[in-house]
């Protein structure tokens, strides 16, 4: 077994049509924030930003290109025909809200692009992919294919990486990616307990449900991508989302807690049954990996619930630097409430694996309802799996002075919604794009790249 593997950050790029138009429904910040004006330029650059702090703690980084917004290609499968501004005017004309969800930046938040288990825990000694097929969403729904493509292009080769289509799109397998997935382990080379969280059961109909918002992911997809990924079952372990948290805004169980390693920092009422789920985590992680789980569970006396959401105090990534030691890399909106402002001051102080908390300044992407785990794709690379990964993808000090640039001079410092309906945003980010595959050395990824438009 390889003794050596690195947990790698693949940080969606925010998209140059990033705006503000409340398209998710059961995400607090998205409704709060929807026609308010946006700034794709700065949102790229705050994202940009937080991938260079992790660069600089040690960590491995990389980057995932935004998908090509406005949809073009699922407005013309719509019925809509013409030039490619034509179908903008017409659309803009006569259904606007569909052009705001044919625009949506949304692939940004690479938590749900896919769930990804690494080789150590796969029977065939793959790292698998499976793209979230993300049907609770209509603006998200449309990611999948591009998604796949994407991460086909980025991890091309088929003796070291399986690449799954997304789950059928049906309510039964409603699934969406890593945002509901944690693994633990006690190394990242070593057979983790890989955690699936599900917000009901399609099939069980007597098993408590949240009654204000949907749950999105099912336990049907869950158990579905744990059988494709080739999962132990002894290493595998369903919990359930706690309706009342789904109802508070907590739409992903990532809003709520995230583990690394030997280590799970959670609310108190992140799970149904919360005890009982804990209880059943410890034991089967003592057992199968053989090391003692560190439980951080934050009190809702502490921290209340609603706090939680409006900070993202758990959408913080939760990391191992090279020396071993632990970071917190959480919103700066954690600094400026009370509750979690005094308990990271709290955590640091106490006897835990987390020695230091960092913040990131993520306003943008936090106004729609994304924080710094939002934003990346955590993948576990052993040394030769990671020479397989598109090279030119991989974050490095000249990567993130080129991006810099790119954004500097492609993106707009302002975006409102009747923005959306000017075709020229179209042209701008067709030609932003193109230059960035040519940065990345992708190719050509794109539809419009490939079809000449």
């Amino acid at each position: 077994m390889n003794t050596t593997a690195f947990e790698v950050n693949f940080d969606g790029i925010v998209g140059p049509t990033h705006n503000y138009a409340g398209l998710s429904y059961g995400n607090l910040a998205s409704h709060q924030h929807a026609s308010d004006i946006s700034n794709p330029k700065q949102a790229a650059l705050q994202g940009l930003q937080k991938m260079k702090l992790l660069m600089d703690l040690g960590l491995k980084q990389a980057v995932l290109p935004p998908q090509d917004r406005p949809n073009i290609e699922a407005l013309r499968h719509m019925g809509f025909t013409g030039s490619d501004k034509q179908i903008i005017e017409r659309t803009w004309r006569e259904q606007p809200t569909l052009l705001t969800v044919c625009s949506s930046a949304s692939s940004m938040w690479a938590a749900n692009a896919a769930t990804v288990s690494p080789s150590a825990d796969t029977t065939d000694g793959r790292v698998h992919l499976t793209p979230a097929n993300l049907i609770s969403q209509p603006h998200r729904a449309m990611e999948p294919p591009m998604t796949r493509a994407i991460l086909k292009a980025i991890f091309p080769d088929e003796s070291v990486f399986a690449h799954h289509p997304p789950l059928p799109a049906t309510p039964l397998l409603g699934d969406e990616g890593a945002a509901n997935h944690t693994r633990l382990c006690s190394a990242y080379h070593k057979p983790g307990l890989e955690i699936f969280t599900y917000g009901q059961s399609y099939f069980d109909s007597t098993a408590a449900r949240p009654t204000s918002f949907p749950a999105r992911q099912t336990r049907e997809a869950s158990e579905a991508i744990a059988r494709l990924h080739q999962l132990d079952p002894a290493r595998t372990v369903l919990v359930q989302q706690n309706p009342a948290a789904i109802d508070a805004g907590v739409f992903h169980n990532d809003v709520i807690a995230v583990g690394n390693q030997h280590v799970l920092f959670y609310h108190a009422l992140a799970f149904a049954r919360n005890q009982t789920a804990i209880s059943h985590i410890q034991q089967q992680f003592a057992e199968q990996c053989g090391k003692e789980l560190v439980l951080i569970e934050v009190p809702e006396d502490q921290v209340g619930l609603a706090d939680a959401v409006a900070s993202y105090l758990f959408n913080s990534q939760l990391v191992t630097r090279p020396d071993g030691a632990m970071s917190l890399i959480c919103p700066a909106e954690c600094m400026q409430l009370d509750s979690t402002r005094r308990y990271l001051a709290h955590l640091v102080d106490n006897d835990n694996p987390v020695g230091s908390v960092h913040t990131a300044v993520l306003r943008e992407s936090m106004n729609n309802g994304g924080g710094p785990a939002c934003l990346r794709l955590r993948i576990v690379l052993t040394e030769k799996e990671l020479s397989c990964v598109h090279q030119g993808v991989l974050l490095n000090d000249d990567l993130y002075a080129q991006l810099v640039t790119w954004v500097q001079h492609h993106y707009r410092d302002r975006l409102a919604l009747d923005d959306l309906g000017d075709p020229a945003l179209l042209e701008e980010s067709h030609t932003a794009l193109d230059e960035l595959t040519r940065i990345l050395h992708l190719g050509s990824l794109y539809p419009f790249q490939q079809t000449g438009r």
